[in-house]
């Protein structure tokens, strides 16, 4: 089931994708967003400069006119413009630093005339300055010389508080800053849905990759025609499992055609030391090396049919002759028959659990199932111990247990102990006949079986094998139990 945002594991590749395309989008906003602040700001104050040097403009074409008589000048700027009113700021002065004229207090008392910083002739023609007023606020404080036809000097400065402008920038950043989480939203949201859908062909590889094994080994990964990386990818990967299937083909043929091979000349060779052996007039020593060699064969004999027997089961020979039947049923009567091995070593052997669990496939294959593991038990544990059979159902699941009271095995090499030809302790293995291929028999039927079988142990205390496999309903002619709906308990030894 695909993960949830929130448990995005911070270390994927999908989560890097979508830091970076958030990270990215939010960059490139708030640098927009900054960008746009200073040239809004730039751009207001620009107006507003434009618009009081256009009106210290108007007032010197007003000195113009009035060049013989100056006084009338503030007169005149006064009716026209009525700065006091429209919240202006107008003075003229001479060369000298005589006022000509200053224009009265505003109504709403936003800044005072007299408090304004001197006069400050500009270099060239025009110039403007942004003078601080009370409370954080600012004014714009533009200068035009003009010179007289008569040789007379006047500066008229113009001035218009930024409250406006002021105010503007701020709504904006506001709004700027409102709206950068909202982008941060979008960004992280739009940024995993792209991801995600870019990245769903890899999970359906991911998927198809975890399905495929040793045993389905025909199953390929889907590639679309797209022309891209991941097409590239499915089809590298196609081709290799190709060539793995072809390289696992050749092995099993050679490990069938080898066991099958082999076993007609051990025959043979079985045959003849028997005869060998059962003629008079032999000597002790040399009876006891024929019998030596026997063994040897007998050994050599069971290794390649647990060679034979696990060749057939890759190549999915054991599903030929499968049935319906009961687990349950199948482990009392294979205690029961080697119940007198266990006896010999003076162990004990109880079986529990369920009749009516009902499994399907091959019942000779799972019978050998059930032996492996009770002879692997029975093996390995002191004289005086118990080895526990128990079949149950849990969660349409049938399950075996075999658990025994021996000297357990180790944690490392726990891992290894379903490889073939692996032996926990090689020389107690071999005097014991065992080739390490009794437990990769078991996991390969298992497997053949759609099943699995897990180990766990303590050493000095003993060895759990567990083995799982799909639970099927019983057919019409199922026992009385079943059809009643209760499931009956045995016990046994």
């Amino acid at each position: 089931m695909p993960r949830s945002f929130p448990e995005m594991n911070t270390r994927s590749l999908k989560f890097k994708l979508v830091g970076w395309y958030a990270g990215l989008l939010l960059g490139v906003f708030a640098i927009l967003a900054v960008s746009t602040y200073f040239a809004l700001r730039a751009s207001l104050v620009g107006s507003l400069r434009e618009s009081q040097l256009r009106r210290a403009r108007q007032v010197a074409q007003l000195l113009r006119e009035n060049e013989q008589n100056p006084g009338r000048v503030g007169q005149d700027v006064q009716q026209r413009y009525a700065p006091d009113i429209n919240d202006r700021f107008v003075r003229i002065t001479t060369r000298e630093g005589a006022v000509l004229y200053c224009s009265p207090a505003p109504k709403t008392q936003s800044f005072d005339p007299l408090a304004m910083p001197p006069p400050k002739w500009p270099r060239d023609e025009e110039s403007w300055r942004q003078t601080p007023l009370l409370g954080g606020r600012a004014m714009i404080l533009t200068a035009h010389a003009v010179r007289l036809t008569g040789g007379h000097e006047y500066l008229i400065e113009t001035g218009a508080p930024m409250d406006e402008v002021q105010a503007d920038v701020r709504h904006w950043a506001i709004f700027m800053l409102t709206m950068l989480p909202v982008v941060g939203l979008i960004a992280l949201g739009g940024g995993y849905g792209l991801v995600r859908r870019a990245l769903a062909p890899v999970d359906r590889i991911a998927s198809t990759l975890e399905r495929i094994s040793a045993l389905n080994l025909s199953e390929r990964l889907p590639s679309s025609q797209t022309g891209d990386e991941l097409e590239r990818l499915s089809v590298a990967v196609n081709h290799m499992i190709e060539r793995l299937d072809s390289a696992f083909q050749q092995s099993r043929r050679f490990v069938a055609d080898a066991s099958h091979e082999l076993r007609t000349p051990l025959t043979v060779l079985k045959g003849e030391l028997e005869s060998l052996i059962q003629q008079r007039g032999l000597d002790t020593e040399c009876r006891d090396r024929l019998g030596s060699a026997l063994e040897e064969v007998d050994r050599l004999a069971g290794i390649v049919e647990g060679l034979f027997a696990i060749s057939r089961l890759d190549a999915g020979e054991a599903a030929a002759e499968w049935v319906k039947f009961d687990l349950g049923q199948l482990v009392i009567a294979t205690a029961d028959q080697m119940v007198l091995l266990a006896e010999d070593k003076q162990i004990r052997v109880t079986s529990s659990g369920d009749l009516g669990v009902w499994v399907e496939g091959d019942r000779a294959r799972m019978k050998q199932v059930v032996v492996n593991l009770l002879d692997n038990a029975i093996k390995y544990t002191p004289a005086g111990g118990t080895v526990k059979l128990q079949v149950s159902s849990e969660d349409s699941k049938a399950v075996l247990e075999v658990a025994d009271s021996g000297v357990g095995i180790a944690a490392e090499v726990l891992p290894k102990v379903f490889d073939r030809f692996f032996r926990v302790d090689q020389t107690r293995s071999r005097e014991g006949g065992g080739a390490g291929l009794g437990l990769s028999i078991v996991k390969a039927i298992c497997a053949a079986h759609h099943g699995q079988v897990q180990a766990t142990s303590t050493p000095g205390q003993g060895s759990r094998f567990r083995v799982e496999l799909p639970l099927v309903s019983s057919n019409s002619n199922s026992s009385k139990a079943l059809q009643n709906h209760e499931q009956r308990k045995f016990q046994l030894g």
